[in-house]
């Protein structure tokens, strides 16, 4: 691809300031943190909520399933509007309006407030984390610095969920469930300010092009019924017609996109994106670890505060050294293995980990210690996650045109959203299908068959999220790219630059 003298300038820019970006990784991995660990931290805070408030355990699903909904669906077009009107003002906006979102909620007096709270957060949510990402990808263009930047970004991305389980229980047992909502706004402030010091816009070559209407409409509508068809599958069940309905619906919205994206002008996502061998792999190796690192966050959070009566904060301590492991290992794999091995040896060797981290977890019963039984098995996990994230990441994002990197980037956080969902009902469903069979063969039912039944039901769902990452490993091994010559991944377009003489990642086409 010939140097533009946008991508000249930008380069220059990027190079006579690196403590400016370094900053810069500083706002988007706050606002990252805040969109992520927001999926468990409210989860804490629902007995509370509901106990405030007076909703029914029925309606109580809502408060979750109305983030996803909104998240799930507008990620796309929250991406390719970033790349529309400009990073900088698409990401401050995201901040804004998701602290204002979570203000709502925080003050609301009755569920159907604190509903439509939770909708509009996840509406600047779907707007706030692919910017997040696309500035990442546009900032950090020198290979070595890339890789450390894209560390702590898929760090954040992995361990988030565990820290919300910690500060979730500290903010609803020492102050209240309101808080965990409020906590965004300080959070946003923050990152506001940095925003506007240290983020940088990009200047726009070339006509504006348009916003694809039909194909936002088609694939916001698709992922919707994609989101809601689990979402009630784990509600209602796989019986219910609601629930096919919603995934054939999603699935014929889904190929009406595809088709019309093949003609489209100003496609909203152009399928060359998805179809490079590379990131087709990465999108994938994203979605399956979502989906097997849900029976992690779910099952062990019951199982520690059901099973073994942790309190929600020794619950979040608990879940404290596999997020130092996947800091570690996120560390190790950017700078070191990555660059060395490359995805194609790194996110399977994650995937194994995965797997086998998840076949320890099976072992645990009602007599397990968390020395011997639960950290070793938690930090597996943790240094596995570590190793998929950000290779992944970093592979998802790499060689798009800079007028598409928004909307490349919301793909990872869509494959991420898709696979929690897919994972949380199939795994739900799974695990309670396993303590219905558990009871039905140990009748009569008491206290102590009701309480191994629910510890089977889990280990059912381990040994399924086992299968996902052994899955994931096999296919992630299959995709990627070989290490040789080739397109650089850290420098695809071949943009001189100083550190041109680095050792780069490069693949072989």
């Amino acid at each position: 691809m010939p140097q533009t003298s946008s991508d000249s300038s930008s380069l220059l820019a990027a190079l006579s300031a690196p403590s400016r970006r370094w900053w810069t990784l500083s706002v988007v991995a706050l606002a990252q943190l805040m969109v992520v660990l927001d999926s468990t931290v409210v989860n804490i805070a629902l007995p509370s909520a509901q106990a405030d408030l007076g909703f029914s355990n029925g309606d109580r699903q809502w408060i979750v399933t109305a983030y996803s909904l909104a998240f799930g669906s507008l990620l796309l077009l929250g991406g390719r509007l970033s790349d529309l009107i400009g990073r900088k003002r698409t990401f401050i906006i995201g901040l804004v309006g998701f602290a204002a979102a979570s203000a709502l909620g925080g003050a609301a007096g009755s569920f159907g407030m604190l509903v439509a709270a939770r909708a509009l957060q996840g509406a600047f949510g779907a707007l706030l984390a692919p910017t997040a990402l696309a500035v990442l990808t546009t900032t950090f263009i020198v290979p070595k610095e890339r890789a450390r930047a894209f560390g702590v970004f898929g760090a954040i991305a992995g361990a988030g969920g565990a820290i919300g389980l910690l500060l979730g229980g500290y903010l609803t047992e020492t102050f209240d469930w309101r808080w965990n909502l409020y906590i965004n706004v300080v959070i946003a402030v923050v990152a506001v300010i940095g925003a506007v010091t240290f983020v940088s816009n990009a200047n726009r070559t070339g006509p504006r092009p348009k916003l694809d209407i039909p194909g936002t409409l088609l694939v916001s509508g698709s992922l919707f019924g994609l989101v809601y068809g689990f979402s009630n599958a784990e509600i209602d069940g796989w019986d219910s017609p609601l629930t096919w309905g919603m995934l054939v619906a999603a699935a014929v919205l889904l190929v009406g996109f595809v088709l019309w994206q093949r003609k489209a002008e100003h496609p909203l996502l152009p399928l060359s994106i998805v179809l490079d061998r590379n990131r087709g792999a990465a999108y994938s190796s994203v979605l399956i670890a979502g989906a097997g690192m849900f029976g992690i966050f779910l099952f062990v959070t019951y199982f520690l505060q059901t099973s073994l009566g942790y309190t929600p904060i020794q619950t979040g301590l608990s879940f404290l050294p596999m997020i130092a492991m996947l800091v570690l290992a996120a560390q190790l794999s950017t700078n070191i293995f990555v660059p060395r091995f490359g995805p194609k040896v790194m996110v399977p060797f994650g995937m194994a980990l995965g797997a086998t981290g998840m076949a320890y977890l099976t072992h645990l019963g009602l007599d397990s210690s968390y020395a011997a039984d639960i950290l070793p098995p938690l930090m597996i996990l943790g240094f596995g996650m570590g190793s998929i994230m950000p290779a992944s990441m970093q592979t998802a994002t790499l060689g798009v045109d800079r007028q598409f990197a928004g909307v490349a980037s919301a793909m990872v956080n869509t494959s991420q959203q898709v696979g929690g969902s897919i994972g949380t009902a199939l795994l739900n469903t799974l695990a309670a299908t396993a303590a219905t069979d558990y009871l039905a063969a140990h009748l009569p039912v008491s206290a102590a068959v009701a309480a191994q039944a629910a510890v089977h039901s889990y280990a059912t769902a381990y040994w399924w999220g086992a299968g996902f990452f052994l899955f994931g490993g096999v296919l992630a091994a299959l995709l990627f790219r070989r290490l040789g010559h080739g397109t650089s991944l850290a420098n695809p377009h071949g943009t001189p630059s100083s550190t041109e003489a680095e050792p780069v990642l490069t693949v072989r086409k």
